[in-house]
């Protein structure tokens, strides 16, 4: 995948572009992106990648002109126009599954499939969505994937949670791109989009991991309900992070949207 800059209403955006075939626009979640994010590589197999990164997020610049969610919207829709991109496949896990959601539903003549993996933006009384702004490192593994040792591995990049050059390096970046994911999801993800899903007109794919511990299953139900024609799969021993735990289930699923 290569690294590179576009702009976008003087906005700089740092993407990862790469692959052949159809396009699609990846929006990663709050965790971020890397090069060789398993997801990403696999995805560039298959389609032509653009997955930017939110200001804040790897080496972008900060942005505090996008202050709120319609900010970050029209930002990304910006760079749709910016990349002339027609009809892009648009995809988004968890944060980026609701600004994906949400670009479908304020936009709803641009974009004919939609491809959501266990997106943010909704809220659920009887299940709430554990507050990532509180947590500790060591606290992500258990809530983001279904196998919390294997998970930490891929989460630490095989370091130590104790290792204090490791703990330092995330600490930055984890201060960095929350106050971005601050902007979208706290104190809860909640921004009125279920108001608003009625709008959207793309065929649309749900994925989700059946032992999501952050976003449980039963948001699911919850988008499939409120998006038309909607579509949910299932994908078994997977968590949140079911884009790295069953990187080809999900590759598989996403086969529905052709």
């Amino acid at each position: 995948m290569e690294l590179k800059t576009v702009s976008t209403h003087h906005v700089p955006v740092r993407m990862f572009e790469g692959g052949s075939g159809e396009p699609l626009l990846f929006l990663h979640g709050a965790g971020g992106l890397m090069a060789n994010d398993p997801f990403l590589v696999a995805l560039a197999a298959k389609y032509h990648v653009f997955a930017p990164l939110l200001p804040g997020y790897g080496d972008s610049e900060e942005a505090p002109e996008l202050r709120e969610m319609l900010d970050i919207t029209l930002h990304n829709l910006d760079l749709v126009d910016v990349l002339g991109l027609k009809d892009p496949i648009l995809a988004g896990h968890s944060m980026g599954g609701m600004i994906a959601a949400e670009m479908a539903a304020l936009d709803n003549h641009r974009f004919s499939r939609l491809a959501l993996i266990a997106p943010a933006g909704l809220w659920l009384d009887d299940h709430p969505i554990p507050d990532i702004f509180s947590l500790v490192p060591y606290e992500y593994p258990p809530l983001l994937f279904h196998n919390a040792e294997a998970g930490a591995a891929l989460f630490t990049a095989g370091a130590n949670f104790d290792d204090p050059e490791w703990l330092k390096g995330f600490l930055i970046t984890n201060a960095r791109q929350l106050g971005m994911a601050g902007k979208i999801l706290f104190p809860v993800p909640d921004r009125g989009l279920s108001q608003r899903l009625y709008r959207v007109r793309a065929k649309t794919l749900l994925i989700w991991g059946d032992d999501d511990r952050l976003i449980a299953p039963v948001y699911g139900q919850a988008w499939k309900k409120a998006v038309s024609h909607a579509e949910l799969a299932v994908i078994p021993e997977a968590g949140h992070m079911v884009i790295w735990e069953k990187t080809t289930e999900t590759m598989a699923a996403l086969n529905r949207l052709a």
